[in-house]
């Protein structure tokens, strides 16, 4: 069983950094693929970033690309949401996942979810 715990979401304004961690125990951390999702109040679930096992490839969404940075710490079992430049159109849920295996953009192919972490981003 894989527990996931996401923290550092609050109340920031445009243009400023944010940075998400997302804590895992339970089974080898290495083993599972990572990513994060988010979902704004009438919105569907987005995909933000993902990151390989190793950490070695890194994915973007089309409208993060170039602001959040995802990374990964193995020996910690800290996944990490490193965002910058932050946009009112960011405010959203933030859902840490993983999926045990090669990495997937699928929300339905992850194991575990995290309970998420508000962000909130003012004009």
């Amino acid at each position: 069983h894989v527990q996931l715990q996401a923290c550092g979401g609050g109340l920031v304004q445009a243009g400023d950094p944010l940075r998400l961690s997302c804590a895992a125990s339970g089974h080898t951390f290495s083993d599972y693929s990572m990513s994060w999702f988010r979902q704004a109040p009438g919105k569907e679930r987005e995909f933000v970033v993902g990151i390989t096992r190793s950490g070695g490839r890194t994915y973007y969404g089309d409208s993060v690309e170039g602001r959040f940075t995802a990374s990964r710490d193995n020996t910690k079992n800290t996944l990490y949401l490193q965002m910058n430049s932050l946009k009112p159109e960011d405010t959203a849920a933030y859902f840490c996942a993983a999926r045990y295996g090669v990495f997937t953009f699928r929300p339905v192919q992850y194991d575990y979810w995290g309970q998420g972490t508000l962000v909130t981003v003012s004009s």
